[in-house]
């Protein structure tokens, strides 16, 4: 059913498809209807690191639009090649509308089309957008909408445990005594759990495992 609104959101504007990224340290989360093909390809082989969608939104924070006809005056290559890449998946247009979301990350709402250039139904405000994109990023977190795609992280069992205890309120201590351990050891486990997943700081790591169902 979100999906589904998502899609008819899209459709309202004069686009096909629709892409709401959700940029976190330890990788990329994705709710997306663009071909699985490219959202294979574009995560396993990386091309979140180069899209130039992605590093504009990251630059501007500001509603924008972009189209493929753009990479005549695109000096590197690989950036070419992507909006190429993508081109042949039917992606060649599109307008993207960047949120700033908790511990400074970003996540943004991208609607797109096969369409060389734009053709707007009307006008977007890129306040109202900025909000729509806000609350949307609100629901999909509070609703745990299963992505499309999401990053892959190892962790091993015991680091695993360690943060389960502590997102259930357990300090280190009362986890060492629960779990027959010394402090020291917990606390070993902790900083590696923290580390495997990118996170500054315990609770930031609690919940990106939480979210990522690690726990």
């Amino acid at each position: 059913m979100f999906n589904e609104a998502l899609t008819e959101l899209a459709g309202e504007l004069g686009f096909e498809y629709y892409a709401y990224l959700n940029l976190q340290p330890v990788g990329t989360f994705a709710v997306s209807n663009y071909p699985p093909e490219w959202q294979d390809r574009y995560f396993s082989k990386g091309l979140n690191e180069i899209d130039p969608v992605v590093q504009i939104a990251k630059s501007t924070m500001k509603t924008f639009t972009w189209s493929s006809e753009n990479t005549r005056t695109v000096r590197s290559r690989r950036v070419r090649r992507f909006y190429l890449d993508a081109a042949g998946f039917g992606i060649r247009s599109g307008i993207t509308i960047p949120v700033a979301t908790a511990f400074r990350r970003m996540a943004m709402l991208t609607v797109a089309s096969h369409k060389p250039s734009l053709s707007l139904n009307r006008d977007i405000d890129p306040v109202a957008a900025a909000t729509a994109v806000a609350q949307l990023h609100v629901r999909i977190e509070q609703a745990e909408i299963e992505p499309t795609a999401k990053p892959s992280v190892r962790m091993t069992a015991k680091q695993a445990l360690m943060l389960k205890w502590s997102s259930e309120g357990k300090s280190m201590r009362a986890i060492a005594t629960i779990e027959n351990m010394t402090y020291a050891n917990v606390n070993f486990h902790m900083n590696n759990a923290r580390r495997a997943l990118n996170a500054g700081t315990l609770p930031q790591a609690t919940a990106l495992a939480t979210k990522l169902k690690l726990i």
